[in-house]
């Protein structure tokens, strides 16, 4: 890891200071809480691998378990609800992991007053994400809090996976100068769906979240090209964030191309009028993937084969770079740093 790496954490302030909303947008803020509070408390090899699930050795073979919490603001929105995420969610973080999903665990927390219709639809709405990503939810826990003391609802899933027999498990250290960078498809739809429906834009054509099960991808992927040295899905943060924690973990840069990286026209244009970055929006149904320059091309003709990759690009390599710095050239013929999401871009979207 680079010197800037090690030093680029401020001290965070544990007698007096207290926690923010941007300690859980996925940004520099959060990076700094999860690197000096809960690593050194929760010090595990698996941990500090940072990876989206943790890769445990079960006897002979291997499982990744991941788990998440879900508490997106507002509870529907359009191309999907707080249920199908929470389903696809984590399903994505353990498929991130290399492994199968076998199986999902479920908590509730609900507050006094909430409807049951709206309830009963999200769960309606988590059944049949699971059906359709053929992985089941097998147990769960229901708990309620007083009226004004929760948001309606919020969801914690726990997903299992196994790690086939001799299929070596993505991870950031795996990355190494040369490497290609592909995403399955275009960036930013789901933040900027979330944030259009809070502020009641309104486009030529409506901005859907992507949020899917990616699954069955990474399996035609793994067809194609059985050694995946890299496997994220830039949810908080975006692209830019994700491949940010990546790049400081392993002590390399990436360089991106502007337009190579797909972005809807209708995120574009909500983004310039929001005044933010696509490639710093969140994404629910997209991945990133590195892997060798000689199995790029063959990865990006699987990818394109799927029809949650028929958008996928090649958008960047993995170079030398003592500062880790994520880099990309505009279309304008210039570059510039993709840093930290420094602030809070677009809160309660996941």
């Amino acid at each position: 890891m680079s010197t800037r790496a090690k030093t680029f954490f401020r001290k965070l302030d544990l007698a007096n200071g207290v926690v923010e909303a941007t300690h859980g947008t996925g940004g520099k803020v959060m990076a700094q809480l999860v690197e000096e509070l809960f690593l050194p408390a929760f010090d595990s090899k698996e941990l500090r691998a940072r990876n989206d699930g943790a890769l445990l050795e079960v006897g002979a073979g291997q499982l990744v378990v991941s788990t998440d919490s879900y508490v997106v603001s507002p509870l529907f929105f359009p191309g999907g609800d707080i249920g199908s995420l929470a389903v696809h969610g984590t399903v994505n973080d353990v498929a991130m992991g290399g492994a199968r999903p076998l199986a999902l665990t479920v908590g509730f927390i609900l507050e006094e007053g909430f409807p049951l219709k709206d309830l009963a639809r999200i769960v309606a709405s988590m059944a049949a994400a699971a059906k359709a990503a053929g992985v089941p939810i097998v147990t769960g826990d229901t708990k309620v809090v007083e009226r004004g003391k929760g948001d309606g609802v919020f969801i914690n899933t726990t997903g299992v996976g196994m790690l086939p027999a001799g299929r070596v498990a993505p991870s950031a250290e795996r990355m190494r100068p040369g490497d290609v960078v592909l995403v399955s498809g275009t960036m930013g739809d789901h933040g900027v769906s979330i944030l259009s429906t809070r502020e009641s834009l309104s486009f030529e054509s409506e901005l859907l979240s992507d949020s899917a099960a990616l699954n069955s991808l990474v399996e035609l992927m793994y067809r194609a090209v059985p050694d995946l040295h890299v496997l994220r899905d830039p949810t908080r943060g975006g692209l830019a964030t994700t491949l940010n924690e990546l790049t400081h973990h392993v002590g390399v840069g990436v360089r991106l191309r502007e337009k190579d990286v797909p972005v809807k026209p209708q995120v574009h244009a909500a983004c310039e009028l929001l005044g933010l970055d696509p490639l710093y929006a969140a994404n629910e149904g997209k991945l990133l993937v590195v892997c060798a320059p000689g199995d790029a091309k063959k990865l990006l003709e699987a990818m394109k084969e799927h029809p949650l990759g028929r958008d996928a690009a090649i958008v960047g390599e993995v170079v030398e770079d003592p500062e880790c710095f994520v880099q990309i050239d505009t279309t304008f013929g210039g570059a510039r740093i993709l840093d930290w999401l420094a602030g809070e871009q677009l809160p309660r979207i996941c």
